[in-house]
């Protein structure tokens, strides 16, 4: 099924500061901007967005946000970023929305414009980039994903996915080389219609076991589309990750300099 190509798509960052591993995180200063500024510097640069949205409930984060962005208000009481975003779509008109991680002060705005492409053949669309070393092999934090040929996912998991029956033995480097594992980058795109029956569904037995809201959109027969992109994540999860995260973006700048 083709769908129309969406016409006004919204960026959506959602953003709190109970975070239990690392609080006022979006507010934290990577190379003398906070954390919220630089993820929306970046999202600026995706062609594909008419806006970009920090969703908030916390106000301490909605006085520094504002200073750069539209600024929504949302509920404390969601129980997940899909939730959240849904709140904003329902006051903020757009054919879609892109929910984008908060803690990825380097996203590249070329996943972003193509996760946003693929709503004009799926009602959800996601990101992967290959596997490419033992760690994200066997962490469980590090969520796998399978993709038809068509590129519409078959599974998320946390688990190592698809299994190698004849390579069972061999060593995990082996494995790793010779199969295109792929792991799934925490970005969605949705349809506006799509966004709001998914939040409208109660917590589905497979997101239940994996802890992987999207598994709640396969159960009920909700495609989604799958952009295999070469940048990979840098999420900004504890305190100790601002070093790396400095280090990658002087890189960077170094390298267009």
């Amino acid at each position: 099924m083709r769908y129309r190509s969406p016409v006004t798509i919204i960026g959506v960052i959602p953003a709190r500061y109970a975070s239990t591993r690392f609080p006022g995180k979006p507010l934290a200063l990577i190379a003398g901007k906070t954390l919220i500024e630089r993820v929306v510097a970046q999202c600026r640069k995706a062609r594909a967005l008419s806006e970009v949205v920090v969703a908030t409930d916390d106000d301490r984060i909605a006085t520094v946000a504002r200073q750069f962005a539209r600024v929504e208000m949302t509920s404390p009481d969601h129980s997940s970023g899909t939730d959240r975003i849904a709140e904003v779509a329902r006051r903020v008109p757009g054919d879609a929305y892109v929910n984008i991680q908060g803690d990825e002060p380097l996203i590249n705005p070329t996943v972003i414009d193509a996760v946003a492409a693929l709503l004009s053949e799926f009602p959800m669309s996601t990101a992967s980039t290959p596997i490419r070393s033992l760690h994200d092999y066997n962490n469980p934090n590090v969520v796998k994903v399978v993709a038809a040929l068509d590129r519409r996912a078959l599974y998320f998991s946390r688990r190592t996915l698809p299994y190698l029956r004849d390579r069972a033995n061999e060593a995990e480097e082996v494995q790793v080389a010779s199969f295109p594992f792929q792991k799934h980058l925490g970005i969605y795109g949705y349809r506006r219609e799509t966004l709001l029956r998914l939040v409208g569904w109660p917590v589905s037995s497979l997101e239940a076991a994996e802890r992987l809201e999207q598994l709640r959109a396969l159960e009920h027969g909700i495609a989604i589309g799958v952009v295999e992109v070469a940048h990979d994540s840098l999420g900004v999860d504890l305190p100790g990750d601002i070093a790396r995260a400095e280090a990658a973006l002087f890189k960077d700048l170094a390298n267009a300099s």
